[in-house]
């Protein structure tokens, strides 16, 4: 554990050590070539820049500090890495995933229970037992487990948020994982079910650091483990039941709320309009399959003393342009929820197989950020390449920064080691010659046709 943590922060060093004075490092993608993550190097002028295509980054104005970008380890996720590939080839794969040597993933999503990506519908406590007198996380340490623990030892500052589908079926209205609502009188077995999974991680020496209270509560019509959860109904749960039961056990891992789609802001805005709720509430949660990514910033301008956090985003055979989602990923979704206050972005599956799976009932074609084919063979998609944009700098705490976003599409961080990064997307159809200015450090970079194109300096 000690050598491996070592290698995560030498992979920090020498990213640190590539910043020499009066330089700015490049990563630039042609996402419509094979220019992708392409490393270079320019001059950094102390002095403002004089041109009249300019952004202008402000490094005294700071927003909120931010965690991280990734994907989530589900179950089928955790299955494809334990099995499709040797020990060695793993290792491997998993520092180009979670280093900043690679991409520099550094925030994860658990699956409470069975999902949409899992091999059968399965929860903790599988008969109805009050007491959870037959709770176990086995299903977990088939692959899951194994699979975390692989790469804390890798990356162990990796940022963890576990989200349910559904509370087990004895739970629920429906007598099933699917559809339905929690009953009435399982609200508070249920609180004591999610906080027994925290307290089981634990005992794997893995901590949980969010949760979320239930995934996309406003679709319990799926096929797969799902519920529907009002916002009143899942502020009463918090209020009465899993807020008291947490802060009463000591146990620190945040509460998300909502974890669902941009087209109903109102949905966390109305249970954190009650001071006794919001208080065991950390913040909300959000996806995009519906509505616009400014219905971040309508919340936290509701509640600007609660966190912002981007919890789920898939892509797939619908959308299979490889350029186009690379810069979708880095322009719209990565800026535009980090300038909406997020402090992540989580995408979907972190892997998959050639069949876009295993798949439990759910999504046909979804994809991964990598797929790992029965053979062993590994495919960098559109989400690798996006997420390498961001992780290869931006450290772990950086704070943003506001800039003006007029011309390019973009997000600015100074980071922990007081350098700066900047990441941008050109639009434009014909080349470009754009000013960055921060402070009084200044460099000019002719942008080409779509490109996309991290800086550090």
């Amino acid at each position: 554990m000690k050598i491996r943590a070592l290698f995560f922060l030498m992979a920090f060093a020498i990213v640190t050590n590539c910043i020499s004075a009066g330089k700015v490092t490049v990563w630039s993608s042609l996402p419509d070539t094979k220019a992708l993550l392409v490393k270079k190097s320019m001059k950094l002028n102390s002095k403002p820049v004089e041109i009249k295509n300019k952004v202008e980054i402000f490094p005294d104005q700071t927003c909120q500090s931010v965690e991280g970008v990734g994907a989530a380890l589900t179950h089928s996720s955790a299955y494809v890495f334990h099995h499709h590939l040797t020990a060695q080839r793993r290792d491997s794969l998993f520092k180009v995933l979670f280093t900043p040597a690679g991409i520099g993933i550094n925030y994860t999503r658990l699956c409470i229970g069975a999902s949409d990506f899992a091999f059968n519908l399965f929860s903790y406590s599988e008969t109805e037992d009050f007491s959870l007198s037959n709770f176990n996380i086995q299903e977990d340490e088939k692959d899951v487990i194994p699979m975390l623990k692989e790469i804390l030892a890798i990356n162990p500052n990796l940022q963890i948020l576990a989200s349910p589908w559904s509370p087990p079926g004895w739970m629920k209205t429906s007598g099933s994982m699917v559809g339905g609502k929690l009953r009435p009188d399982c609200y508070d077995v249920y609180a004591e079910y999610l906080i027994k999974y925290i307290e089981a991680y634990r005992q794997h020496g893995i901590t949980i650091h969010a949760l979320t209270v239930q995934n996309e509560p406003e679709y319990g019509t799926a096929a797969y483990p799902c519920m529907d959860m009002t916002a009143k109904e899942q502020q009463i749960f918090i209020r009465y039941f899993l807020g008291p039961k947490m802060q009463k056990k000591g146990i620190k891992t945040k509460i998300i709320l909502f974890d669902h789609n941009c087209d109903n802001p109102d949905y966390p805005i109305s249970i954190l309009n009650d001071p006794n709720t919001k208080k065991f509430v950390d913040g909300s949660g959000f996806h995009l399959y519906k509505g616009e990514i400014s219905a971040l910033c309508k919340v936290h301008e509701a509640h600007p003393d609660k966190n912002i956090y981007f919890t789920e985003q898939s892509g797939g055979g619908w959308a299979p342009d490889f350029d186009q989602n690379v810069r979708w990923y880095v322009g719209e979704l990565f800026a535009g929820a980090m300038n909406c206050w997020s402090k992540n972005v989580l995408l979907w599956n972190l892997a998959l197989d050639e069949n876009d799976g295993p798949k439990n009932f759910g999504c046909q074609n979804c994809w991964g950020v990598v797929r790992v084919t029965s053979d062993g063979r590994i495919e960098k998609n559109a989400e690798f390449y996006a997420i390498g944009h961001y992780g290869k700098v931006v450290q772990p705490g950086a704070v943003r920064l506001v800039s003006n976003q007029d011309i390019l599409k973009g997000v600015a961080f100074r980071n922990p080691d007081n350098s700066f990064a900047y990441l941008a997307v050109y639009y434009g159809t014909t080349p470009q010659t754009i000013g960055i200015q921060c402070g009084n450090s200044s460099f000019v970079y002719t942008f080409k046709p779509g490109e996309v194109v991290s800086f550090l300096w």
